[in-house]
Formats: structure tokens, sequence, C-alpha cells
């Protein structure tokens, strides 16, 4: 087992489950909150480790963003690319990752004013994008994702300091109860989960299909859902933009319903946050996954 005194958010050669308290902050900023943000968002984003913002976006330019979703679907669909990931036993395509090298529109989405205003302000620095993709479910076939912590991903297999990272979600289809929305444990972020279960080289290869190592225990996920007092859904229109933190434990349950279900996912880290070695002595992950060079602060146009 590691000693807690060298690594403080160890994982997967532990012998039994882990509960610790996070050590950084959630919103690293004291200033003046980014114009727009509606009064209170900040602290409910700091208190339950996630914050919905609606329809940032209009109609008109969520159907741009599905009309440029679909074009590189189409390019897509019968590629061997190692930025396409497809469903378990399906060749229907699950992400397509590292959009900015994709797509010009969606380069220019990572850099949207309001976006990159709050990963700033809550990072409390400048950002540059960790991990970019596309996330689809196709209706009726669209497979679930297991709880997981991000960090914890990040941390074991890409060397990710510090908790100095979040997550954006931007919806381009309507999310509902029924096409398997984002699914949180709200005040989870603030617990880091150390896993049982040594990680396979390669893990990628499978864990962005289907996530099986680094996921919490059946005792973990009961506890900080006894103490959030149940689960929360994340749902909202096309256009409607959605903040979480790296360490928020969440997952998704399968599409059962017949319409898709689309979303452009980005991951802001902090420039003072820059991954280092992976822990175990696992080899790095590919940089469209996890990016390590020609790093450079993204900033509005």
């Amino acid at each position: 087992m590691i000693s807690l005194a060298r690594e403080p958010y160890p994982s997967r050669n532990l012998r039994e489950p882990l509960l610790a308290r996070r050590r950084e902050p959630v919103v690293w900023s004291c200033g003046t909150a980014p114009e727009g943000l509606p009064e209170g968002a900040l602290a409910s984003y700091e208190k339950n480790g996630y914050f919905v913002l609606p329809k940032v976006f209009t109609d008109s330019q969520v159907r741009m963003m599905q009309r440029e979703m679909q074009r590189l679907l189409d390019k897509y669909c019968g590629s061997h690319d190692a930025t396409v990931i497809r469903e378990p036993g399906s060749d229907a395509v699950r992400s397509l990752f590292d959009l900015p090298t994709m797509s010009p529109m969606f380069q220019h989405l990572a850099c949207h004013p309001r976006l990159l205003a709050f990963a700033q302000h809550v990072l409390d620095s400048e950002v540059y994008l960790h991990q970019s993709r596309l996330n689809f479910k196709p209706g009726l076939t669209g497979k679930e994702f297991f709880w997981h912590s991000d960090f914890e991903t990040w941390h074991m297999e890409d060397g990710m300091p510090a908790m100095r990272a979040l997550s954006c979600s931007v919806l381009l289809t309507d999310n509902d109860e029924y096409n398997g929305p984002l699914l949180v444990i709200p005040g989870s972020h603030k617990t880091y989960v150390g896993c049982v279960g040594e990680t396979p080289e390669d893990n990628y290869k499978s864990s962005l299909m289907s996530q099986t190592v680094g996921t919490p225990s059946t005792e973990a996920l009961t506890l900080l859902t006894d103490q959030a007092g149940g689960l929360a859904s994340v749902k909202g229109p096309a256009g409607t933009v959605v903040f979480f933190d790296s360490n928020l434990l969440h997952g998704s349950a399968g599409n059962i319903s017949p319409y898709p279900r689309a979303n452009v996912f980005m991951v802001y880290n902090s420039m003072e946050n820059q991954l280092g070695a992976p822990l175990h002595g696992l080899n790095p992950r590919p940089e469209h996954i996890a990016r390590r060079s020609l790093i450079q602060p993204l900033h509005t146009p």
C-alpha cells in the first residue's frame, strides 16, 4: 500500500477502499464572480460540485453545432482512427476525442467567453484543454457508464497532480430522464475515493468504452449517496452548459429512449497543474486523451 505521507491520493494498488478528505479548494479564486453568473452560482458549485447554466447557446447556435457534429460523425463513422471510441460490442460511435484538431468550430467553442471565464475564475489561473470529446448515446442502444471520479483516473493514469481542473459539458441535444443524462452524487467532490484493483497497461483502450478499473466500492457509493441525501440527475434543453468538479462522482445510465443524446465534453486544467508521470509506472496515455505537450493557455477570440 502507498504511504499517505508520500502520496495524498492513492488508488488502484490498495487492499481496501480508501476515503480521504480533499486537500485543495473547490473554488480557488476569492475575487469577484464573472459577469453574467446567477447569484449564488459559485456557492452552489462549491457545495454540490456542479452547476447548470440553462440555454447559454441559442437554438440557431445549437443547430450549427449539431450540423458540425453530424459532419464529424459522417467523416469518422467508418474510421479506425485512435480518436474514435465505439460502443462495447458495436460499431456505433461512443466518443470522438481531441475536438480542436477535428473542428475549428469546436476549437472556437473551447474559448467561448462565458465558459472560459468560469473555468479561469474557479481555478484562479489561465487554463488549457486537458481533454475534449463529443459524447454520443444513440437511441435505444447507448450504453451506461459506471460511477467514477475523473480526477482518480487523471491522477493515476495521467499524473495530474491536484484537483485543479473542471469539466464543461455543452448539451447538443435535450438531456432528460429517459436518454441517459449525467448522474451525480452532490458533495462527493469533497471526498477522494481510492479504489482497489491494479491498472492494466493501456487501460484506456477498454475503459473509455466501459469503466471497470478505478470504480468506487459499493460501500463508498452508498455512504456518499446517503450523506448527499440521494442522487441528482443533471438535465436540461440543448444549449445548456454543465460545469462539474474533477473529483465529483458521476456516471450515467443507458439511453432507452428512441432519441439520441449528444454532448460536447471539455476539461479545463490549470496551467499550474500540468501533468507529471503517471503513477505505478504506467505509460502516459496518448495526447488525444491527455494533453501534455505543446500546451498553450486558452484566450477568448
